[in-house]
């Protein structure tokens, strides 16, 4: 490209490259998303048709870019994990954001009629907004996705006492904020089940655990492998070779994607799934 008098404005375009051996979480939030919820008559406290519509989307973005490890929703926020060994835009923050933005909110809006056949889109449409942070260790990772899930049921346990107040208590919302206030697990549990006969461990998990989002492959048995010592044993990811990347990817585009609700925070879910940490594809399951 010929130089010109105007390029000297490229100076002012700064380094956003995020640090090199760390995983990165991409994580989006709905803007505006409690009017949005209002304006499309979403049900209180969970509206499953929402819910499976963020799953429907995260999956896609999955399928996507197979760089994403593994990924994370809750209500109308969802966290994407980068192996630490992804190189994906040169690291670069800008990039990884905006794409996981521009290609969910595209999933969101394209399969909307999907799932609210009834509730046509329109202006103003809805939007996402993202951050890149970078963990670097696999316990810093672990605790990042525990810190979600723990969120999801202490918001879902308080929201699905709040509504059972109001829905079917006859209660004013201020009422039942100010009956909630500084309760705990046990008195909401208590609550729902002394007056409106709702036992909490019966809610559908999607509400209580949120929704995991990764690819299918053949589960180990415990103990067999330690992934977690050998990945943080590393000083740096191992470089794979061209051929060897392309040929990960082909893996990864083969393998189904899933939408669990499961534990993550116990280490069961992690050692069962050491590819997880790994970076590297597992075997696909044979057909049945």
């Amino acid at each position: 490209m010929a130089n010109s008098k105007f390029e000297y404005v490229r100076l002012f375009e700064q380094p956003d490259q995020l640090l090199p051996n760390t995983w990165v979480v991409v994580r989006i939030d709905g803007r505006g998303f409690t009017k949005f919820a209002t304006k499309y008559a979403f049900e209180k406290p969970n509206d499953k048709r929402a819910l499976e519509l963020m799953n429907a989307a995260a999956r896609a973005v999955m399928t996507e870019l197979p760089d994403i490890t593994i990924a994370y929703g809750v209500s109308d926020e969802y966290s994407f994990v980068f192996h630490k060994s992804c190189t994906l835009f040169e690291r670069r923050a800008s990039k990884l954001v905006s794409t996981i933005v521009s290609t969910f909110t595209g999933y969101y809006v394209h399969l909307w009629s999907a799932h609210f056949p009834d509730s046509p889109l329109s202006p103003p449409l809805p939007s996402f907004d993202g951050r890149a942070v970078c963990y670097p260790s696999i316990q810093n990772l672990r605790d990042y996705m525990s810190w979600r899930q723990v969120d999801c049921h202490i918001n879902n346990l308080y929201n699905t006492t709040f509504w059972a107040l109001i829905q079917l208590g006859g209660m004013g919302h201020t009422e039942a904020e100010q009956l909630l206030k500084g309760t705990y697990a046990a008195d909401k549990n208590e609550i729902l089940f002394s007056r409106f006969s709702i036992n909490y461990n019966n809610e559908p998990e999607m509400y209580k655990k949120g929704s995991v989002v990764f690819r299918d492959y053949e589960l180990v048995e415990p103990g067999t492998h330690d992934v977690a010592k050998e990945v943080e044993d590393m000083v740096e990811p191992v470089q794979q070779s061209k051929t060897q990347h392309e040929n990960d990817k082909k893996r990864r585009a083969k393998a189904r994607i899933l939408v669990e609700h499961l534990d993550i925070i116990k280490d069961d879910f992690w050692d069962r799934r050491p590819w997880l940490l790994s970076g590297k594809p597992g075997k696909i399951p044979k057909e049945p």
